[in-house]
């Protein structure tokens, strides 16, 4: 571990640890109070670690947090995104510790130990990351490249303001390349980098049967059931081989080459262990492709959550009036998120039955990204993880989405360095979220190396 590392890793912790405190979660209007705190935290740690200015740009919703240093107009610029908004904590009672009150904790993928708390990994602990591994740059010569910070609060929700934020702000968020942790590696002892990201569309439909809710005893089996007929629809939209039914989902789905795919293939995957974290008997999904691939290069269709009716202590019998559910949709390349919206929409009202009547809402998504790997910014990362893990990183494609990343090449011209640190084992977005100390350090330990190897292959 690099000497400053070392002998400031406890401030660093106790630091995180006071971030992780807050309860950023940008989804419920009732932690506002805490998204402002957060970003007010970010922006203070900023300047404490070096950085020449720091600002609270308000939007329409949560405000971003940009910061900047600029050492050398000549040096190249890197812009550094992340997200401080985490997801709801729901349920609550699932959670082994509070999910507010970090705790460390040793698990099978982290014998070091790992932090427990919300946001520990997605995004707030790989954000924290970047702060430690600026003041620790400075603190040891100063910076290869200027440096711009855009930490914003509604990555978790769909990113709608920054849109706006990057739109109205080019000549501000002028850099070279964007550079983001919010990411995996394949494990502790197997480096990886991510080579692109799915899309995401999210929708959201309700389907509604009688005026009130009725007596199933006294109605049952004359009137149409709300939460059957939505189950029914939903099942319906996958075949008996995996793949999605509505019509045109697939025809813009950039198919890779076998030799694409069997390069996706050579990273270490134990299937075994895959199914034996899950505790599931059996792997799930379409037809005619690996795990690994249809869990990063294939299209899907998910139910979020779905509900209607008693869902209360003991039992009513009722015939529920409504039910709900929602669903969304990872894409690939060349999907375009709108596009599946739109097919999405005009498929569930298709399908359903005279019974009921349906409503559609849509609420947000992005498209998908692929980052190419003879760029500067593609080698200097896998110098910089080579360098640090002693070993040459793999390159893989994610399954998760960042939608403000094709917005950045749309908008800016730049392309994005997905240098991530968690385990996809974190439990991102599920209760008892972590994130490992060795990640967290070592994540600190090769952000400056990134740097130092980006800022020599732009000398080339």
């Amino acid at each position: 571990m690099n000497t400053y590392i070392e002998q400031n890793k406890d401030r660093f912790l106790n630091e995180l640890f006071d971030f992780l405190r807050i309860p950023s979660v940008s989804a419920d209007t009732k932690f506002q109070p805490d998204m402002l705190r957060a970003a007010e935290f970010v922006k203070e740690r900023l300047l404490e670690a070096g950085l020449d200015k720091a600002e609270i740009c308000p939007t329409a919703g949560h405000p971003i947090v940009y910061a900047e240093k600029i050492v050398d107009a000549s040096l190249p610029t890197i812009l550094v995104y992340g997200h401080y908004d985490v997801q709801p904590a729901d349920p609550y009672e699932l959670w082994d510790s509070p999910p507010f009150e970090p705790t460390i904790k040793v698990t099978k993928n982290h014998p070091d130990g790992a932090i427990f708390a919300r946001g520990s990994c997605d995004d707030k602990g790989q954000i924290y990351m970047h702060v430690k591994a600026i003041e620790m740059m400075l603190a040891q010569g100063g910076l290869p490249c200027n440096v711009k910070i855009m930490f914003e609060g509604e990555e978790e929700v769909g990113s709608e303001n920054l849109g706006v934020f990057v739109k109205a702000n080019k000549e501000k968020l002028a850099a070279d390349l964007i550079l983001i942790s919010d990411t995996s590696i394949i494990a502790n002892d197997i480096p990886s980098v991510e080579t692109g990201l799915r899309g995401l569309t999210y929708m959201e439909v309700a389907v509604t049967g009688p005026n009130r809710d009725l007596h199933s005893g006294v109605y049952g089996g004359a009137v149409a059931n709300p939460v059957n007929v939505l189950c029914q629809m939903i099942a319906s939209m996958h075949d008996a081989d995996g793949k999605v039914t509505i019509k045109g989902f697939y025809d813009k789905v950039a198919e890779l080459s076998q030799a694409e795919r069997d390069d996706l293939e050579s990273a270490p995957f134990d299937l075994s262990a895959f199914k034996k974290d899950l505790d599931i008997a059996e792997v799930s999904g379409e037809k005619g492709y690996t795990t690994r691939e249809r869990a990063s290069i294939r299209p899907t269709l998910d139910v979020n959550g779905i509900w209607g009716g008693y869902t209360g202590e003991g039992s009513k019998t009722v015939l529920p009036s409504k039910a709900f559910a929602k669903i969304s949709m990872r894409l690939v390349p060349d999907q375009d998120w709108e596009e599946i919206a739109d097919l999405f929409e005009t498929h569930f009202k298709a399908i359903a039955p005279p019974t009921v009547k349906v409503e559609v809402t849509r609420h947000h998504g992005g498209q998908p990204y692929v980052t190419p790997t003879d760029s500067a910014g593609y080698k200097a990362a896998v110098l910089a993880l080579e360098e640090a893990f002693g070993k040459k990183p793999v390159p893989t494609r994610g399954g998760g989405s960042i939608p403000i990343v094709a917005l950045f090449e749309q908008e800016l011209g730049l392309k994005s360095i997905l240098l991530g640190f968690g385990l996809d084992s974190d439990a991102l977005h599920s209760p008892n979220e972590h994130y490992g100390l060795f990640n967290f350090f070592k994540g600190i330990e090769t952000i400056p190396l990134f740097f130092k190897h980006y800022a020599a292959l732009m000398k080339k």
